[in-house]
């Protein structure tokens, strides 16, 4: 029968290796619940969705008032967030995951939706207001600084000047705008990944008009 001391070792040895503290929060904005799932304003739980199945990782924790998940992209440990706070509380979740691990906000990179772009475009921008998105009003209030990097996701402008913003951004894609928003997600993943090394112009190029 084997020593007890032995099958420990074993266990130890066949545990993979500590990938270290997590370097980088990835955020994706939007609201849960299974009605706002396919909505504008749900890209970026979207494009989380996306990242998580590509790079293997589990975004199903229960923490910082979010999901989230953490795995390597790039060669970097990072966290997948969905806050689960809705979107006009958003900056909770993130300021309390920016604590934890002692990440300052250049460490922060957010998805969210953009009405100012075409359903099928991306645009990365180094930092920038919130141009009147709720989500990233309360990042800006809880971070207190707008430099974080952001990929803005193209969802389309509403259809008249007097339709409802909060209307709009809460409604359906749509089958084919959805294929449209989903399709850029390959050109978001390279981009993301540029970021993370480091690289934002390069990820600019990546994604910038497309």
């Amino acid at each position: 029968m084997a020593n007890i001391f032995d099958l420990f070792k074993q266990i130890a040895k066949d545990e993979p290796a500590s990938k270290g503290p997590v370097e980088y929060l990835v955020v994706g904005l939007g609201n849960p619940g299974l009605q706002y799932e396919k909505t504008r304003h749900n890209a970026g739980f979207l494009a989380i969705d996306f990242l998580a199945e590509r790079h293997g990782i589990r975004v199903n924790n229960a923490k910082f008032k979010a999901l989230v998940g953490d795995g390597m992209i790039g060669g970097k440990r990072v966290l997948l967030m969905k806050p689960q706070t809705y979107m006009n509380h958003s900056g909770e979740a993130v300021s309390e995951a920016t604590r934890f691990y002692k990440l300052t906000a250049e460490k922060v990179i957010v998805l969210s939706d953009d009405t100012m772009l075409d359903p099928g475009r991306l645009r990365v921008r180094r930092k920038g207001s919130a141009g009147g998105h709720n989500g990233l009003k309360s990042l800006q209030e809880h971070l207190g600084t707008d430099e974080y990097a952001r990929i803005r996701i193209g969802v389309g402008a509403k259809p008249s000047p007097d339709y409802d913003m909060a209307d709009w951004v809460l409604s359906s894609l749509g089958e084919e705008n959805l294929l449209k928003v989903k399709g850029t997600f390959s050109s978001l993943s390279m981009g993301l990944e540029k970021i993370l090394g480091g690289d934002i112009d390069g990820a600019m190029q990546i994604c910038n008009g497309k």
